[in-house]
């Protein structure tokens, strides 16, 4: 665990889980303009908290594995007790195991589900119970469209991400009559080390893949993480007021829905 201190104009508190990769710390970049607080959790060191701690962001780190119920507790708690009430989650954390959906690895199935799914319900649930009494706050999961498109070899990240963005939704229905907003950010193709994973050809991402049945990108470039981080900030935060229970696709026109 690492703590650092802050500075900044309204007394807000957030959390942002996965806040170690690529959009998840570009989230914490994004959230440090609007509150006061930020507490970021991930299970990998957290680089952009020095960054921020140098900007005089008051800034708490912590190591969580979100398929942890015990840790996110723990985690949760921490903020509400130290810092105040959690007014907004951003909620990032994810694991990409691709594989044929006729594979015999376990492990990626369950750890995605863990992670993925699990994860998002131990977050969410946490954050919400406080948000709830209060009868306030907003929270956003980010999950991918690869919850809506099949694609080869992102069986059991595909279904554990349709897991997590169908739980955010429910919970948004739940949560609305008391004031509490939940939505979903599902992008595409992002510049980070998950993305990496899959393909180190940016130009065969944005042509698409016919021999997988992997359409391209019709805005002809692949996002950078600030363009997933600002979707999420703008839920996050009173110019969304009104939206809730949104899945909002940050994929360049990817998914080609209607």
């Amino acid at each position: 665990m690492r703590l650092t201190c802050h500075i900044v104009s309204t007394e807000r508190v957030a959390i942002v889980t996965g806040a170690a990769g690529g959009i998840g710390s570009a989230v914490a970049e994004v959230l440090a303009r609007r509150v006061s607080h930020l507490v970021l959790l991930d299970v990998d060191e957290i680089a952009v908290a020095e960054k921020l701690g140098a900007a005089g962001v008051h800034v708490s780190t912590r190591t969580c594995d979100v398929a942890s119920r015990e840790q996110v507790e723990d985690a949760v708690a921490f903020a509400e007790r130290e810092l105040g009430p959690v007014e907004e989650l951003a909620h990032v954390a994810g694991v990409l195991r691709p594989g044929p959906a006729t594979s015999d690895d376990d492990d990626a199935w369950e750890t995605s589900m863990a992670v993925n799914a699990g994860g998002t319900r131990n977050v969410c649930r946490a954050v919400s119970r406080g948000m709830l009494t209060r009868g306030r706050g907003s929270l956003v999961v980010v999950s991918s469209n690869a919850a809506k498109l099949p694609r080869t070899q992102m069986a059991a990240y595909g279904a554990s991400k349709a897991a997590a963005t169908r739980y955010a939704l429910c919970l948004g229905l739940e949560l609305a009559p008391r004031g509490v907003r939940c939505n979903v950010v599902s992008p595409g193709s992002t510049d980070t080390g998950m993305q990496r994973q899959l393909s180190n050809d940016p130009d065969a991402v944005l042509r698409g893949d016919p021999e997988s049945f992997r359409v391209g990108v019709p805005l002809g470039r692949i996002a950078q993480p600030v363009d997933v981080a600002e979707a999420v900030g703008f839920l996050l935060f009173d110019a969304a007021r009104h939206i809730t229970m949104t899945d909002l696709l940050v994929d360049g026109g990817a998914s080609l829905r209607d």
